[in-house]
C-alpha cells in the first residue's frame, strides 16, 4: 500500500509528488500522458511561483531548457505603457514562460528523484472503496500494453485538471463558483521581445511574453459573449487587437507565426471543497481561474506545498488526517480567494478603477518608483510593504509635488 496515490503528473500532481517523496512518504504518481509532452495552456509563471521553483531546487533545471527569464514587465490600461525594469531578486526573476513539455518535465523528474514512483501512459478506470465509502486506491491500465492493475493508498490525490474525474466521482462540493467571462486564442511568433507585457482596453487584453525557441507566446482575450464574433476570423481579431497597441503589432509581423492557433472558451471559474474521506484535489481540480492574471501554475505549486505539509503531518501521526486536510483547506482559502475574486473581476475586461490609474499616473516619470510597485505588485516583496494607507499617501502626494522640489 502507498501513502498516496496521485493521479495526474503535471505541474500540480508532480509537485506535489515531489514533496511528499521529500518528507519521506510512498507515493505513486500516475498519468495516462507520457513524459515529455506539450500541452496548449498558458504558461506563464510570476507572483510567488519563481520563488518556489527556486527554493525547491527546479527554478534552474528550467532555466536551463533554454527558457528566458522575464525581469521586465509593461502594462497599459487605455492610458500609457508603464515599464518596471530589474524585477529580479536574489537571483530569481520575475517570471518566466516554460513550455509546459519542459516544466512538467522538470517537475515530474524531480519528483522520481526524490522517490516517488511514476507510473505515465496509465489510465485510471475506476476509484476503489471500503465499506465506509473512504475512498482506497484506483484500477486502471497501461495505454501501451492494455495490462490492469490494482493499487491502495491512504489518500487519493486528484489532481486532474478542471474536469476532474476525482472530483466528479466524489462529489465534491463547489464553495464558490462564475461561469466563463471570456474567452482566449493564442499562438507563437518568431518575433523580438524579452519582457511580460499586458495591453487591456477596449474589452479586451493582449498578454505577450517570451519562451523557448526564442518565441514571442501572444494571447488575446476577449468577452464571452463576442466568442462568435471573434470565432468568424481568429487569426484577423487577434492581429487587430495586436496592431491596436502602439508598436507592438509591427514587432509581431515582423516575424511569423510558428504554430496553429489554440483557443479557450470553457473557463468556469470555481472553488471546490478540496477534501474528503480518503481524498484530497489540488491545482484547477481543486480551485480553477479564468487565467487572465496567469494564477494557475503559481497556485498550483503553492498548494502542492500546502497539502504536502498538511499530508506530513495527517500521514506521519502528528495529527488526525481530516483535522490535517481542514487545515489544508483553510490554508488554501485564505490564500486563493482575494486573488481569486479579484482575477475574476479583472476577467470581465471593464475598465481600470480610477485608484489604480491615479496610482499609475503618480508613478510613471518615476523608474525606481515603478520597479517597487512591480515588486510588490508581483510578490517579489511583501505586498503590504508598498500598498499600505502610508506609502500610497506618499507616493500620491509626491505626483503633485513642482518639478523644481521633487
Amino acid at each position: 500500500m502507498y501513502d498516496a496515490i496521485i493521479i495526474g503528473a503535471r505541474c500540480a500532481g508532480a509537485s506535489t509528488a515531489m514533496l511528499l517523496a521529500r518528507h519521506g512518504l510512498d507515493v505513486l504518481l500516475v498519468d495516462r500522458a507520457t513524459f515529455p509532452s506539450e500541452i496548449p495552456h498558458g504558461h506563464f509563471i510570476h507572483r510567488h511561483g519563481p520563488a518556489r521553483l527556486a527554493r525547491w531546487g527546479v527554478l534552474d533545471r528550467i532555466l536551463d531548457t533554454g527558457c528566458p527569464a522575464v525581469t521586465s514587465i509593461t502594462s497599459d490600461f487605455g492610458d500609457f505603457p508603464l515599464t518596471g525594469d530589474g524585477l529580479v531578486l536574489d537571483g530569481v526573476p520575475a517570471g518566466l514562460g516554460p513550455r509546459r513539455e519542459h516544466l512538467d518535465r522538470a517537475l515530474v523528474d524531480a519528483a522520481v528523484q526524490a522517490g516517488a514512483e511514476l507510473r505515465d501512459g496509465f489510465a485510471v478506470d475506476e476509484l476503489t472503496r471500503d465499506g465506509d465509502d473512504r475512498l482506497t486506491g484506483i484500477r486502471g491500465r497501461s495505454v501501451r500494453t492494455g495490462r490492469t492493475a490494482t493499487e491502495h493508498a491512504r489518500i487519493v490525490i486528484g489532481a486532474d485538471g478542471r474536469n476532474s474525474g476525482v472530483a466528479r466521482n466524489v462529489g465534491a462540493l463547489i464553495t464558490e463558483s462564475s461561469p466563463t467571462v471570456s474567452c482566449w486564442y493564442f499562438s507563437y511568433w518568431s518575433a523580438p521581445g524579452d519582457a511580460l507585457e499586458v495591453h487591456h482596453h477596449d474589452e479586451r487584453c493582449v498578454f505577450v511574453f517570451p519562451t523557448h525557441d526564442d518565441l514571442l507566446a501572444v494571447m488575446v482575450s476577449w468577452p464571452i459573449a463576442r466568442l462568435a464574433e471573434v470565432r468568424s476570423d481568429i487569426e484577423g481579431h487577434l492581429l487587430a487587437a495586436v496592431d491596436a497597441v502602439p508598436g507592438l503589432g509591427e514587432r509581431v509581423r515582423s516575424g511569423r507565426r510558428e504554430e496553429r492557433l489554440y483557443g479557450a472558451t470553457q473557463l468556469p471559474n470555481f472553488v471546490r471543497r478540496p477534501y474528503g474521506p480518503g481524498w484530497a484535489l489540488v491545482g484547477d481540480a481543486s480551485c480553477h481561474k479564468d487565467p487572465y492574471m496567469a494564477l494557475g501554475i503559481g497556485d498550483a505549486l503553492r498548494d502542492a506545498e500546502l497539502l504536502a505539509d498538511a499530508l506530513a503531518g495527517g500521514l506521519g501521526g502528528a495529527q488526525p488526517l481530516d483535522d490535517a486536510l481542514a487545515g489544508y483547506e483553510r490554508a488554501r482559502d485564505e490564500a486563493t480567494l482575494p486573488a481569486y475574486r479579484e482575477n475574476l473581476a479583472w476577467a470581465k475586461l471593464g475598465s481600470a478603477p480610477p485608484q489604480v490609474l491615479a496610482l499609475r499616473a503618480a508613478i510613471r516619470d518615476d523608474p525606481e518608483e515603478a520597479r517597487r510597485f512591480y515588486l510588490a505588485r508581483e510578490e517579489m516583496v511583501a505586498p503590504e510593504t508598498y500598498f499600505n494607507r502610508e506609502n500610497l499617501a506618499r507616493v500620491m502626494a509626491g505626483a503633485h509635488r513642482p518639478a523644481a522640489a521633487a
